[in-house]
């Protein structure tokens, strides 16, 4: 397949053959360029999670076996797959983000012209980098009581269950350290906006006489 270059991501979808090798071509519409270094660096860990769930899944499997076929269950599958879980479900905000898949209404933005958008994509990012931000300090006080003691020593706080693993204080300190790296990874999106050119498709350029 022959790479077209300048693809606009954004762009509405038609019935052309060029969208639908758009569409086709991971390459840029899965992983676009302005997510930079940081953000390929984050696609590739998405593996690391994706087979996370993969173990909560045998995690699962295996505690049905021991609770009724040899009727000995076990007091970590539970806790363990709720943790795997969630850890992926964290990480997830993060790597939609990086891959700009994001959850968004785009009513007007595919309205707008290739230079509005341009403007639409700095504001959004800075917008969601202010917004983590805030979310990132958040996270930072529940990791202050589920990882520190009041004495200052490092007391991680624990399920409170039977096998009691301090799987809650590990899941808070991993929360704030992606929604720092969110806040750096809107900051990178709205910096490479802000330096791209406005992409001009044939069907919005001006045609030649």
């Amino acid at each position: 397949m022959t790479d077209t270059p300048h693809s606009d991501p954004h762009a509405p979808l038609g019935t052309s053959e060029g969208d639908v090798a758009e569409l086709i071509d991971d390459n840029r519409a899965v992983l676009p360029p302005e997510s930079g270094v940081f953000g390929r660096g984050v696609n590739h860990l998405g593996t690391i999670f994706a087979i996370g769930f993969l173990c909560s899944m045998a995690a699962l499997i295996f505690e049905i076996c021991m609770r009724h076929i040899f009727d000995a269950p076990t007091i970590w599958a539970h806790e363990t797959t709720t943790f795997l879980c969630g850890m992926g479900f964290v990480f997830a905000g993060l790597f939609c983000a990086s891959r700009n898949q994001h959850i968004r209404v785009v009513i007007i933005y595919d309205m707008v012209g290739p230079k509005a958008r341009r403007i639409l994509n700095i504001v959004i990012s800075l917008i969601c980098a202010l917004s983590t931000g805030f979310f990132s300090f958040a996270a930072w006080l529940m990791v202050k009581k589920a990882a520190f003691a009041p004495t200052g020593g490092i007391r991680l706080e624990t399920s409170g269950s039977a096998w009691n693993p301090p799987f809650p204080a590990i899941l808070k300190i991993f929360m704030l350290v992606i929604m720092v790296a969110l806040t750096v990874q809107f900051l990178i999106l709205a910096y490479n906006y802000f330096r791209q050119k406005p992409y001009i498709s044939a069907s919005e350029a001006p045609a030649r006489r």
